[in-house]
């Protein structure tokens, strides 16, 4: 049994590893930098750290949704080549951590999601529904975590 955090994006639950996360923030309103992907909503200060926020939806090649009351920041800790990274993922609204059993997680579908497959770690099945496991480190593509990293470490 692993436990996943899972959250909205629009109307979809999706799910990740709880071992990932760090904490999760009230939606506060990063600072823009510019030049920056589409996809990266700016940088938070947390306690003293510089840490990108990255607007899942966005990423994932999805409509975002208005800021609301529920608009979380996850902090997660994702491995980035030789190196740990801390980023903030904007979701809609946090649900709950669910057990979810590695017998119960389906390997990524070949078609048939809008998420781009890699990103999926796999489907896990929770009371008769799916629910999509993200694969964090895979969130972000080399290229795009090579400049996330030297421009916050600028």
């Amino acid at each position: 049994m692993s436990q996943h955090l899972t959250f909205m994006l629009g109307r979809e639950t999706l799910a990740i590893e709880i071992l990932c996360i760090k904490e999760i923030l009230e939606y506060g309103h990063p600072t823009e930098v510019p030049m920056m992907p589409s996809f990266i909503r700016g940088v938070i200060n947390l306690r003293g750290a510089v840490v990108p926020v990255l607007d899942l939806a966005a990423r994932l090649n999805r409509p975002s949704q208005p800021v609301t009351k529920k608009t979380c920041i996850v902090i997660v800790e994702v491995q980035l080549e030789a190196e740990r990274q801390v980023i903030g993922i904007v979701v809609d609204a946090v649900n709950e951590v669910l057990e979810i059993a590695a017998s119960e997680i389906e390997p990524p579908p070949s078609f048939g999601t809008a998420i781009h497959t890699d990103f999926i770690a796999g489907l896990g099945k929770v009371n008769a529904k799916f629910v999509i496991v993200l694969d964090v480190n895979r969130v972000l593509s080399i290229e795009d975590a090579a400049v996330l990293a030297a421009r916050t470490a600028a």
